[in-house]
């Protein structure tokens, strides 16, 4: 297994590249996405597979971002999504508009090394106004039966957070199968855990249908709570007070950096952050 220190993970993921990254209760690496922040990592094309929330507000806050492909990004209860309405309204970044239906289409082509899929539910839809990679082409197994071609997405990197890794590399992420297609779809797999556990993962019957091989894995680090703030699974909720305090914070960049330094000040993970050990 190549174990990594985030700060590892992070000089990984260069500027420019595709990077997908899964919705809020998917197993959204905060950790990571830390380091990325810290090494000032720009102009990536984030894809949201197929939302997102305080991941994407963290790295349009920080300037990381020039192209945003999403069906939505929310805070969910904790309200709207204030770095991210700025950054619409004033025209900083590229934003791909798209549906959920039509990411998780396009990231299945990547999966299945195909060049697109197609997809009925966006027929009419203005977004096919919007979307110059996205075509309308009849079926051809049928008559006057038009359907929309997905383009593939083909992202360069994918980064999550995951219950658990073994000794061998393999990473299970359980019933949310999101970890699986990122991986697949990916180039590159970069994965947080929560835990390491000795013996093969893919041996064991009872998990091995909810685990991604190693060799689908290009590195990972072990980073208890490594989606806090957020929360993951059965392992953690979310931190609610912490949370309730960012869209008001957010409205002006200052409070929102100084939002941002006391998050990570109070992260459990947040020591992982100065580690700087070599590879095992």
């Amino acid at each position: 297994m190549t174990t990594m220190t985030l700060e590892q993970i992070a000089a990984r993921i260069p500027n420019g590249c595709k990077l997908a990254i899964p919705k809020d209760d998917s197993g959204v690496s905060m950790a990571a996405t830390a380091a990325l922040v810290a090494r000032g990592v720009r102009n990536l094309h984030i894809v949201c597979v197929p939302t997102s929330g305080m991941q994407t507000e963290w790295l349009l806050h920080s300037g990381a971002i020039e192209t945003l492909e999403t069906s939505a990004i929310t805070l969910r209860e904790f309200g709207g999504a204030p770095r991210f309405l700025q950054a619409v309204k004033t025209g900083t970044i590229r934003l791909l508009d798209a549906t959920c239906p039509a990411v998780y289409a396009g990231m299945q082509a990547s999966q299945k090394g195909l060049p697109f899929m197609p997809l009925r539910g966006i027929l009419d839809s203005d977004l096919l106004d919007a979307r110059d990679d996205w075509r309308v082409i009849d079926n051809p197994f049928g008559e006057a039966d038009p359907i929309v071609a997905i383009k593939a997405i083909d992202p360069d990197v994918t980064l999550f957070h995951a219950q658990a890794a073994d000794r061998f590399g393999n990473v299970f992420v359980g019933r949310d199968r999101d970890g699986l297609l990122l991986a697949h779809a990916a180039r590159q797999a970069f994965v947080t855990v929560e835990t390491i556990v000795e013996g093969n993962l893919l041996d064991d019957p009872a998990r091995s249908g909810a685990v991604v091989p190693a060799m689908y894995v290009d590195g990972i680090a072990h980073v208890p709570q490594g989606a806090w703030p957020l929360g993951f699974g059965d392992h953690y909720p979310d931190n609610a007070d912490l949370l309730a305090t960012y869209s008001a914070a957010a409205r002006d960049p200052k409070a929102c950096e100084a939002w941002w330094q006391d998050c990570v000040a109070k992260a459990p993970w947040a020591a992982l952050l100065a580690t700087a050990d070599t590879p095992a």
